[in-house]
């Protein structure tokens, strides 16, 4: 089994390095396993990449603007039997990782979601964006009849077979909404607590304006659905 593990990028280097030495010292827990690190990178301009490639994972250049994009580039590029996404801020746990895949294997699982809300830590995430994602969340649940706690999370665990019966059209933000719907509705999935700490470094999401595009997008693909 290989493992490949996609973090998207943009002027992350106050982080990122702490991330990359995270990720190998929980893959190191799960003894002679294969795994691979990939930063796909839209236009830093700062150290992100030099710092990335130092600690061993390999830069996938993406110049378009996009966080589904970002993604879809790093699933095109992975050769892993599970892959694993997560952020280059230090707000997702890379120490949970090795539970996750154990997880996925031993219950049979295709795809395993992070929720981030039933172990948010202090001052991790504003009144603001807890409010937005539980509206966003109600809003997925009331219209895919699924059920989960955190439709916004960027930690995903899953098999990459998955991939080719899921239908993703997004490229920005809404992708992270879009992903855990196909997959709870088309595979076999389920969300699993993790711990959310704050992050290092500047914001990329516009909260009002990626708040507004993911609930018009929720509402657009469900009356696709519908045709």
């Amino acid at each position: 089994m290989k493992v490949s593990i996609i973090i998207p990028t943009r002027n992350e280097e106050r982080s990122i390095g702490k991330v990359i030495t995270s990720l190998h010292e929980a893959m190191k827990s799960m003894g002679e396993i294969k795994y691979e690190i990939l930063v796909v990178d839209t236009e830093s301009t700062d150290r992100t990449r030099e710092i990335a490639s130092s600690l061993g994972a390999c830069v996938v250049d993406e110049p378009r603007r996009g966080y589904g994009r970002a993604y879809k580039t790093g699933f095109s590029r992975a050769k892993g039997e599970i892959i694993v996404t997560m952020d280059g801020d230090l707000t997702y746990p890379a120490g949970s990782i090795p539970d996750l895949i154990n997880t996925l294997e031993k219950e049979s699982l295709e795809f395993i979601s992070g929720d981030r809300l039933t172990l948010l830590e202090p001052g991790a995430m504003s009144r603001l964006h807890r409010f937005g994602n539980w509206m966003l969340t109600f809003c997925t649940n009331l219209l895919f009849g699924i059920r989960i706690k955190d439709s916004q999370s960027g930690m995903w665990v899953f098999r990459r077979d998955l991939l080719g019966r899921l239908t993703l059209t997004s490229d920005g933000m809404p992708f992270s909404e879009e992903i855990k719907i196909e997959a709870f509705t088309k595979g076999k999935a389920r969300e699993v607590p993790i711990k959310y700490g704050r992050r290092e470094g500047e914001a990329k999401l516009r909260t009002l304006s990626d708040g507004w595009k993911n609930l018009k997008f929720l509402w657009v693909k469900r009356f696709r659905r519908r045709e």
